[in-house]
């Protein structure tokens, strides 16, 4: 769980310059791990080292009566970007996702301005949606 908070932390500096506080994301991680109903993670290892990962969380959708996961906290650690890391877990996460018979999608939100990270992900055949992300805030 340290690791998987580590690389948490790592995605909202490099991505948002946001730094987080280390005890509250390891305490997110950890509850997450433990609460399946929230989602789960998934790690890509080199050796024993873990060199990417990501969570998927879980949202019903009335619309298509059936799950839509959202892969989110995705990281890979820079020594190990391009070698198609990600796109191992990705694969994974829909292979799964196709075992389960109950998931009708997997979304993911990605800053506008992360061009890198769009063209990773069309390059997996995911297309943007007419859908913007909107928020209300409810602590810090």
């Amino acid at each position: 769980s340290s690791v998987i908070a580590e690389f948490t932390r790592r995605i909202a500096s490099e991505t948002e310059n946001v730094s987080l506080d280390p005890e509250t994301v390891l305490s997110g991680v950890r509850n997450a791990m433990n609460q399946t109903q929230y989602g789960f993670y998934v790690v890509a290892q080199s050796s024993s080292e873990v060199i990417g990962c990501l969570m998927v969380t879980y949202e019903w959708s009335d619309w298509r009566n059936g799950l839509q996961w959202w892969l989110q906290s995705v990281y890979v650690d820079p020594a190990y970007r391009g070698f198609g890391v990600f796109r191992k877990l990705f694969s994974f996460v829909v292979e799964l996702a196709k075992d389960e018979h109950n998931v009708c999608g997997i979304r993911l939100y990605v800053d506008k301005s992360n061009a890198i990270a769009i063209s990773t992900y069309q390059a997996l055949e995911m297309t943007p949606t007419q859908y913007l992300v909107y928020e209300l805030p409810l602590r810090d």
